[in-house]
């Protein structure tokens, strides 16, 4: 209030009330709207800084959300997005080929994790082999991100599909999952799809769901969960500890694609998701406002430099960049795939 009583001294209540209602001028810089998933808020967060110093004239607005979210502002939302920048690749082709998207690029891997603290019940027993057990104690609460509008959602019941497989344990599913929410499974010829219905309502309070995967982080520091499925990288970046799980059913490794396959998730829009290793995916969509602007930082992201950002955070970046689609020019050190 006492701003706007100085403003108002200064240049006058009338002109002051004509910016209140139409706004202030603006700063004369253009605003580059980027869509990512929230797995990339840090190191985009730094990407963002080297661009707009080397762009002085450009204000790189980032907006985070659960990658299918992200995609949805621009095919659903109608938002002029210059970025869109997703943890799944594939929801590029899916959902924005050909209306909004005419090429992605495959630039990023990751692996799924099992997050927790000091503070997380039984923390100093939890390991690679005893994981699931520990999941299972009454007393131990924990989460994972919304299957249908979240690729880590999706990806952690994967894990524990995977885990029976691997464990020869056919009850880690059953008993962390589908005993405790809407979630169902349904099994073929060695085939499983997990099916994950609009209203996933846990039933106990040891089960958390939200929104995106990067939402659990504040609830496993404030001590509302022991654990978390989590990506490694934000694991890292915020410096949780995790367990590494198993190559077989992490999802990191081309390795284990064959076993990966077997397992899939139907979200609630009665689209399929089959397991697979975790590639990112990135595009600048057919629409967007400032194209150009966009196709640099997309070069910044897959350039040296910006590889060094995303190691230091834990990330690793395809190298070299795989590309699909009508690849521009400009985005050098992209490798073309024409399948």
């Amino acid at each position: 209030m006492a701003n706007l009583k100085s403003l108002s001294a200064r240049i006058g209540l009338p002109i002051l009330i004509v910016l209140l209602l139409f706004g202030f001028p603006s700063s004369g810089k253009t605003n580059l709207k980027v869509f990512h998933a929230g797995s990339l808020s840090i190191p985009f967060k730094e990407i963002e800084k080297k661009f707009e110093a080397s762009h002085p004239d450009v204000d790189v607005q980032l907006e985070a959300h659960g990658s299918v979210v992200a995609v949805r502002q621009v095919t659903e939302v109608g938002k002029r997005g210059d970025v869109v920048a997703v943890a799944d690749y594939s929801l590029i082709p899916s959902m924005m080929t050909p209306d909004y998207a005419d090429f992605y690029l495959q630039f990023a891997q990751n692996r799924m994790v099992l997050a927790y603290t000091d503070q997380s019940k039984l923390s100093d027993r939890v390991n690679s082999d005893n994981w699931y057990n520990v999941l299972a104690d009454p007393d131990v609460r924990y989460g994972f991100s919304n299957p249908n509008v979240d690729p880590c959602g999706y990806r952690s019941p994967m894990v524990m599909q995977l885990a029976e497989l691997h464990y020869y344990d056919s009850k880690i599913l059953d008993e962390l999952v589908i005993a405790n929410s809407t979630i169902t499974l349904s099994e073929e010829g060695g085939k499983y799809q997990i099916n994950t219905p609009e209203g996933l309502n846990p039933k106990t309070s040891q089960l958390s769901i939200r929104n995106k995967s990067v939402g659990l982080v504040a609830l496993l520091q404030s001590g509302g969960l022991d654990y978390a499925f989590e990506y490694m990288s934000v694991s890292k970046q915020h410096g949780l500890k995790f367990v590494t799980l198993p190559r077989s059913i992490d999802l990191s490794s081309t390795e284990y694609a064959n076993t990966y396959k077997k397992v899939s998730v139907k979200t609630s829009d009665g689209k399929v998701k089959i397991a697979k290793p975790i590639v990112y995916g990135i595009t600048v969509p057919s629409n967007a406002l400032h194209p150009q602007l966009a196709r640099e930082f997309v070069q910044l992201i897959i350039s040296k430099q910006g590889r060094s950002v995303f190691s230091e955070l834990g990330q690793p970046l395809i190298v070299p960049t795989r590309g699909f689609g009508e690849v521009p020019s400009d985005l050098e050190g992209v490798e073309q795939d024409n399948k």
